[in-house]
């Protein structure tokens, strides 16, 4: 038997903590995975931007940053260079790149967010003000938007 295996933890919406970093940020990062419950360097958490909202530009030393739009419509931008995300787009950010992300839709925009190593990311996350998913974040993270009536 192996002697590394853990117990797969599982979480739900309703168990994320959510953080806008500082008060004025338009934007809110819901942590799913730290290195306090993933026994690893990486933070895996899901980014919501309001209408218009944006990171400020930030850069990482050695992580590399993956954005994988769940809902919604943007602008990436690394290094100057400017590419269009809708849902489903994927994005790799390599570590040095200065890069942020723009919320360019009528409504928020949701992007799951994995960064490895860690970096202190999560760290700087809980840094933040704590705040509450609402109705709409809920039924986007439960996939409730997309339920088809019969």
């Amino acid at each position: 038997m192996n002697e590394h295996c853990m117990i797969p933890i599982i979480k739900s919406p309703q168990d994320y903590q959510t953080y806008r970093i500082s008060p004025h940020d338009t934007n809110r990062l819901a942590i799913v995975f730290d290195p306090s419950n993933a026994a690893a360097s990486l933070t895996v958490c899901v980014e919501i931007f309001d209408p218009g909202g944006k990171t400020p530009p930030n850069r990482h030393n050695i992580a590399v940053e993956m954005f994988f739009i769940l809902k919604g419509e943007g602008l990436a931008v690394c290094d100057g260079k400017v590419v269009p995300i809708n849902t489903g787009d994927s994005l790799l950010v390599p570590p040095t790149g200065i890069h942020e992300i723009i919320n360019t839709g009528m409504g928020r925009l949701y992007a799951l967010c994995i960064m490895v190593p860690n970096e202190d990311f999560a760290e700087l996350i809980r840094s933040g003000t704590p705040v509450e998913l609402d109705d709409e974040d809920m039924r986007v993270l439960s996939r409730q938007d997309v339920l088809v009536p019969c």
